[in-house]
């Protein structure tokens, strides 16, 4: 009888989860639905206002947003908190697409539409959705994690192809060159699938280059 309860009550629990779900998709659904075109960045969360990287990603986006370009990111501290405040003064729309976290990821104060996600694999689906374009600048393990699950959807065809750009090569080069000698080498991916990113670093020429997928 007790064995009984406990599948029951797991079974009413994920039902309520897929509510959830559901509802964490219709919000961001009716709130992104008009952003376009919108440039989701990525990069970490660890860097300071007044560091390097910081300052990189505040005027990327701040020249972004001046050619018309809407951003999109995780809602948090450094990188995210540096692309939404250059978005903010360019005066387009800055999202912070937020998660919930053990360690409570704070939002920043320079989004001006902020969603709060429970799920990250809803988030990631909102990241896609509403971009045109991924710009991927320095970060650890969550930034990996989008950028590739971006390439993994081009790859497989289950996207259409659209612009990731690896801002930094000083910063990529190992990784790019890995992929290079050890991916490609061994036939794990093949060449084709090298094009399916850029690594740029002028924020000039990547306003450019993105110019090139968007009717502005």
């Amino acid at each position: 009888m007790e064995k009984q309860y406990v599948v029951d009550d797991i079974t009413v629990k994920d039902t309520w989860r897929l509510f959830h779900i559901i509802s964490e998709f219709v919000e961001g659904f009716e709130n992104l639905s008009t952003i376009q075109p919108a440039i989701s960045i990525f990069g970490s969360a660890r860097c300071k206002e007044g560091d390097l990287l910081y300052t990189r990603a505040y005027n990327l986006s701040k020249l972004l947003g001046k050619n018309g370009f809407n951003i999109i990111t995780g809602g948090g501290g450094g990188v995210m908190e540096a692309a939404n405040k250059g978005a903010a003064e360019a005066g387009v729309k800055s999202v912070g697409l937020n998660i919930e976290l053990p360690f409570e990821q704070v939002p920043n104060r320079y989004a001006n539409i902020t969603l709060q996600f429970r799920y990250f694999f809803v988030r990631k689906v909102m990241f896609v959705k509403y971009a045109m374009a991924y710009i991927v600048l320095p970060g650890g393990f969550g930034t990996l994690d989008e950028c590739f699950e971006a390439l993994t959807l081009i790859q497989t065809k289950k996207i259409k192809p659209f612009p990731v750009i690896l801002v930094d090569s000083s910063y990529w080069r190992g990784l790019v060159e890995w992929m290079k000698a050890n991916l490609l080498s061994y036939d794990k991916i093949s060449p084709e699938d090298l094009e399916t990113f850029k690594v740029i670093d002028e924020a000039g020429e990547i306003v450019q280059y993105l110019k090139k997928f968007v009717i502005l």
